[in-house]
C-alpha cells in the first residue's frame, strides 16, 4: 500500500512537469508563428494576430490554473528569442501571463462551457476573455514602451489599440479551434466529408481572390462563411475564419490587394475590422444556430415523451411507478386514496 502511494506521489510532479512543458512549447511555437507577420504602428512593432493568447486561454480552460506556469515559461522563451532580458521584461512577462488568467477567471465565474453550444458562451468569450482581459497585457506593454522612452505619450492609445486588438484576435480565432479539437470525439460521416472537401476547395479559391485582388473584394468571404456556419456550425466556421484571417494578415503585411497604398495605421484598422467581424460572425452565429438546434431537440423529446404518456393513458396501461391511469383519475374521490 505504501508503495502504491509513493508511486502516485511521484507521478503527480512528473505529470505536472510534462503538462507545463507542453503548454510552454505550444505558447512558444504559436508565438514564433505570430511573429512571422508584423506591422509597425508609430514606431512600435505589433502583431495583427497574437496566437499565444488564444493558446493560453484554451490551455487554462482545459487544464485549469496549473497551466499558468507553462504560460509564463512560454512567454519567457518568446521574450528571450526577441531581446535581452531586462528588469522591464518581468513586467511584460507578468502582463502576458495575467491577461489570459484574468480571462479564464472571468469565464469560470459566469459558468462558461467549453463546447460553445450556447450564445452566452460565445458572448462571454468575446467580451470577457478577449476584449476585457486582453486590455491587461496591452496596458502593460504600451505603458512600458513609454517608460523606456521608445514611445511618445501622444502615441500611447494608438499602440495600445493595436496591441489590444492583436491579443484579442488570438483569443477569438485560436481559442475556439483548440477547444473544438479537444472536444472532438468522433469524425463526421463520409457524406459530410464530401461536402467539407467541396467547401474547402471553394474556400481555397475565394479567400485568396478576396484578400489579394487589386480591388477590395473582402465581402466575398462572408457568403462562404455563412454557408459553412449553416452546414458545419462552429467547427467549420472557425476553421474558415482562421484561414481567411491568416490570408488577410499575409496580404496586409505584404501591402498587396485591398491593403495596397494604405498607411500602416490604415492597414491595421482595415485588417482588424475584417478579422474581428469574421471571428464574431463565425462564433456568435454558430452559437445561435447550435443553441436553437439543441432547443428544438429538447422540445421534440418532450413532445415524444408526452405522446407516449397519452398513449398509455388511452390504452389503460400501467404508468411508470406501478400506477394505473384509472387510479390517477379516481384519486381524490371519497374513499379512494
Amino acid at each position: 500500500m505504501a508503495a502504491v502511494v509513493g508511486t502516485e506521489d511521484l507521478r503527480r510532479p512528473v505529470v505536472f512537469a510534462l503538462l507545463t512543458s507542453a503548454v510552454a512549447v505550444g505558447y512558444y511555437a504559436s508565438g514564433r508563428l505570430g511573429l512571422l507577420r508584423q506591422l509597425a504602428v508609430e514606431g512600435a512593432v505589433v502583431t495583427p494576430i497574437w496566437p499565444p493568447t488564444g493558446v493560453a486561454v484554451a490551455c487554462l480552460l482545459i487544464l485549469g490554473l496549473r497551466a499558468s506556469l507553462g504560460i509564463a515559461l512560454g512567454a519567457l522563451l518568446v521574450l528571450m528569442s526577441l531581446t535581452v532580458l531586462r528588469p522591464s521584461s518581468i513586467a511584460i512577462l507578468l502582463g502576458n501571463t495575467a491577461a489570459p488568467v484574468c480571462g479564464y477567471l472571468l469565464l469560470r465565474k459566469v459558468g462558461f462551457r467549453t463546447d460553445l453550444a450556447r450564445l452566452r458562451d460565445g458572448l462571454a468569450l468575446v467580451f470577457l476573455a478577449a476584449l476585457s482581459a486582453m486590455a491587461v497585457s496591452a496596458t502593460v506593454g504600451a505603458g512600458l514602451l513609454i517608460l523606456d522612452g521608445k514611445l511618445g505619450a501622444g502615441d500611447f492609445w494608438l499602440v495600445w489599440m493595436a496591441w489590444w486588438v492583436g491579443d484579442a484576435m488570438g483569443v477569438l480565432i485560436v481559442t475556439p479551434v483548440l477547444l473544438l479539437l479537444h472536444g472532438l470525439r468522433r469524425p463526421p460521416p463520409l457524406a459530410r466529408w464530401k461536402e467539407a472537401l467541396l467547401l474547402a476547395v471553394i474556400a481555397c479559391v475565394v479567400v485568396p481572390l478576396a484578400t489579394r485582388a487589386s480591388i477590395s473584394m473582402l465581402f466575398l468571404v462572408y457568403p462562404l462563411l455563412i454557408w459553412v456556419v449553416l452546414r458545419f456550425r462552429l467547427a467549420g466556421s472557425m476553421l474558415c475564419a482562421l484561414f481567411a484571417s491568416v490570408m488577410a494578415t499575409v496580404s496586409a503585411t505584404d501591402g498587396v490587394g485591398p491593403f495596397a497604398g494604405l498607411t500602416p495605421v490604415e492597414v491595421m484598422i482595415k485588417l482588424q475590422a475584417f478579422n474581428g467581424s469574421m471571428a464574431l460572425t463565425a462564433l456568435l452565429l454558430s452559437a445561435v444556430i447550435t443553441e436553437q438546434r439543441n432547443t428544438r431537440r429538447s422540445v421534440e423529446r418532450a413532445c415524444q415523451e408526452l405522446a407516449e404518456v397519452l398513449e398509455h393513458l388511452t390504452a389503460g396501461d400501467t404508468l411508470p411507478g406501478g400506477r394505473r391511469p384509472l387510479d390517477e383519475g379516481r384519486r381524490g374521490e371519497p374513499g379512494v386514496k
